[in-house]
């Protein structure tokens, strides 16, 4: 299971990297496995202002369909356009080409509730 340290991570199963006032987000290599092969991400929020915890998109493999969960508050900046054509990137290369979000930080955004590698870890047990 990769689980890079550099990351933070939600109990969602979402990673975020955190870069100045940007966020990328995407799923964990944890939530790909067990969703199995993603068939089609669908995200329509860029521009919407999100609190965390907010919906900002689902991603649906051959037998189920998850909701994606914003891990911070700010605003969909940047949906990854490579997943329109190529949703299976997700289970590919979940923290490379897989990423589904950039997201500009609010201001006063609370990361105290992401957890770092070693906390996600435990949390599913690896």
């Amino acid at each position: 299971m990769n689980i890079p340290a550099e990351l933070k991570y939600t109990s969602d199963h979402e990673w975020v990297r955190i870069e100045g006032n940007t966020a990328t987000v995407g799923v964990t290599d944890f939530a790909q496995s067990e969703l199995g092969d993603i068939v089609f991400v669908d995200i329509n929020t860029v521009g919407n202002e999100l609190k965390s915890g907010d919906i900002f998109g689902t991603v649906e493999a051959v037998k189920t369909v998850s909701d994606l969960f914003l891990p911070l508050n700010g605003t969909i900046a940047e949906v990854n356009p490579g997943l329109e054509s190529n949703p299976e990137a997700v289970n590919s290369d979940p923290y490379g080409e897989g990423w589904m979000v950039k997201v500009t930080i609010a201001e006063g955004a609370d990361t105290s509730s992401l957890l770092d590698a070693d906390a996600y870890k435990a949390l599913i047990g690896a």
